[in-house]
C-alpha cells in the first residue's frame, strides 16, 4: 500500500479540539466533519486538501478528548496518513480503529516542510520526500494492522472475519 500527497505541516500537541472543534460536533456524517477539520488552527484546510494529502506534525499529536471524530474528520478530508513525532494513545488507537494511517518517525517530521511532496510504503515503513530526494524509515505495520487499514477500519476487519 502506496500513498503520495502534499504535506500540511503543524506543530507540537495539536490537540482534538483544533483537529474538529466540538461546535462542530452535533453530527456524526464524515463528509460534514471534514468541513470544519483543522479550521480552527488552519482556516483553509479544508479547502486546500486533496485526496491523498498527508499531515506531519511533531509530538503528541491528537491529544485532549478521545472522541472517534477527530481522526475520522481527517480521514474524511481526504488526508492518507498522518505522521508525527509522537500521538496521543487514545488518538493513536482510534486512527487505527476508523482505518486511518499514522505512522511515528522523528527523523520525517524534522526533515519533511509544508507543501513537500512525499509518498509513503505502508508495507516497507520507508518515507519518501520527493521535494527534497530524501527517504526515511518508519516502523511498518504489522500485517494486522495492514488488514485493518484496508478493511476500512476495525469494524470492516471484524465483519470480514465473520464472513471467513
Amino acid at each position: 500500500m502506496i500513498v503520495n500527497g502534499k504535506v500540511f505541516r503543524y506543530g507540537d500537541n495539536i490537540d482534538t479540539d483544533v483537529i474538529i472543534p466540538a461546535r462542530y460536533l452535533n453530527t456524526s456524517d464524515p463528509k460534514e466533519l471534514a468541513k470544519y477539520c483543522m479550521i480552527d488552527i488552519d482556516e483553509t484546510f479544508a479547502k486546500r486538501v486533496e485526496e491523498g494529502d498527508i499531515i506531519v506534525a511533531d509530538k503528541n499529536f491528537g491529544c485532549g478528548s478521545s472522541r472517534e471524530h477527530a481522526p475520522l474528520s481527517i480521514k474524511s478530508a481526504g488526508v492518507s496518513c498522518v505522521i508525527a513525532k509522537s500521538f496521543a494513545r487514545i488518538f493513536y488507537r482510534n486512527s487505527f480503529n476508523i482505518g486511518l494511517p499514522i505512522l511515528e518517525c522523528e527523523e520525517a517530521v524534522n526533515n519533511i516542510g509544508a507543501e513537500d511532496k512525499v509518498q509513503v510504503n505502508f508495507e516497507t515503513g520507508e518515507i519518501k520526500n520527493i521535494t527534497k530526494n530524501q527517504t526515511y524509515k518508519a516502523e511498518p505495520f504489522p500485517e494486522f494492522i495492514t488488514q485493518i487499514i484496508e478493511k476500512d477500519g476495525l469494524v470492516g476487519y471484524v465483519k470480514s472475519k465473520i464472513k471467513d
